[in-house]
């Protein structure tokens, strides 16, 4: 096999960052709305729970389809960064009106479904040795897509809001043209399918090596996705206005840095060991929010910048134990279903939390994030010990 070109990894890596970064394009903007709007800050959670609804329908279909084994991945993530890239504009033409707004977050979530899980498997066929390093570069660029609308906004404060709308959407077109035209068609392709193999889907649950990573991940997706949507609203306690955004990026996208030295652990230790590792860590930061929630704000900043670190660095080890242990012939078809149910349990998680939010103090309901890392790590048990010497 020849080795692979030096500039494929990062230009799948700028490619997933760009085309990432339609996931928080209307959160980024959401205290602009609320002002322009009148809307109650709970319709933050309605909004990213539609995408992530979304998000859900997409990887069901795809999954169902077998579009991500069937076709050329290049394409299927060149027209569902075209296709993102079309419905953030559509939602900026409509924000005035909220169920309109809502759907087409919908839609975007939908299309994000061809953007993340397909740069996973475009990963897994270029590196099928190194996966681990080479998710943790792709998964850091999916968290500092997912922060960087935040990122412009703070860039562009003095600029009408809907700059980073229009920022966003041509940056996630930009992305798919690039990956398009700069990567070629893997050396090491999977193996076609003419329909769903619905064998390969069950060992979600039939092979315990699947099973015990996915439900690791399953864990993760309780934390992950509502921290991110509670994190402008922890911060608001202490920050507003342009602070609040770089604050908010910092602590979402400094996860990037978690995946990717996660992503050189694994060499060492890996994967199971880095994931539960870190998944403990995020956990224990749940159990810590009453008080540093109340901390100075040196030490709050410290603690949910550890936070983002490690609630995001566990994600890439996830999907490489996935990957590495799914039938050959499906991996996209696994890694697209994981990413659906995952996905549900985020929305539940968010809808709840959000809620609540209005009603109870974040110091008191933050702890409760730590049930996804506990059953998480239990659940990866097998996988720990398939690795002891």
């Amino acid at each position: 096999m020849k080795q692979t070109p030096r500039h494929v990894l990062p230009i799948i890596v700028l490619a997933q960052f760009a085309g990432t970064s339609l996931w928080f394009a209307v959160n980024a903007v959401m205290p602009d709305l609320q002002i322009q709007m009148g809307w109650p800050a709970s319709d933050v959670g309605r909004l990213t729970s539609a995408l992530q609804l979304g998000f859900i329908a997409g990887t069901l279909v795809f999954a169902v389809l077998a579009i991500a084994d069937r076709f050329s991945s290049r394409r299927v993530f060149l027209l569902c960064s075209l296709a993102g890239s079309l419905c953030t504009l559509g939602a900026l033409a409509h924000v005035d009106d909220f169920l309109a707004l809502l759907m087409w977050r919908a839609t975007t979530g939908f299309f994000l479904a061809g953007i993340y899980p397909v740069g996973m498997k475009i990963a897994s066929q270029w590196f099928p040795k190194g996966l681990g390093v080479a998710l943790g570069w792709l998964v850091g660029a999916l968290v500092l897509g997912s922060a960087s609308a935040h990122g412009i906004r703070a860039l562009s404060s003095q600029l009408p809001w809907s700059t980073v709308m229009l920022s966003v959407a041509g940056l996630a077109a930009a992305g798919g043209l690039m990956l398009f035209a700069l990567i070629p068609e893997p050396p090491q392709k999977s193996m076609q399918v003419k329909q769903l193999q619905w064998q390969a889907l069950a060992s979600l649950w039939t092979d315990w090596r699947v099973r015990s990573s996915v439900l690791g991940y399953f864990g993760h997706m309780w934390e992950l996705y509502t921290l991110w949507v509670l994190a402008p609203l922890i911060l608001a306690t202490r920050f507003e206005g342009t602070q609040l955004s770089i604050a908010a990026f910092s602590v979402i996208g400094v996860g990037a840095l978690g995946c990717i030295l996660g992503g050189l652990g694994a060499k060492r230790w890996g994967s199971a060991k880095v994931a539960t590792l870190q998944l403990g860590m995020s956990g224990l930061c749940c159990l810590l929010a009453p008080w540093f929630m109340s901390a100075s704000l040196e030490w709050m900043m410290a603690w949910l910048l550890i936070w983002g670190v490690t609630v995001a660095g566990d994600s890439p080890q996830f999907s490489t134990l996935t990957a590495s242990n799914a039938p050959p012939h499906a991996v996209g078809s696994v890694l697209t279903l994981t990413n659906c149910i995952g996905f549900g349990i985020s929305i539940v998680s968010i809808e709840l939390f959000t809620s609540l939010a209005t009603w109870h103090d974040l110091s008191t309901l933050l702890p409760w994030l730590g049930l996804g890392p506990l059953l998480g790590i239990w659940a990866m048990r097998p996988l720990l010990k398939k690795q002891m010497p």
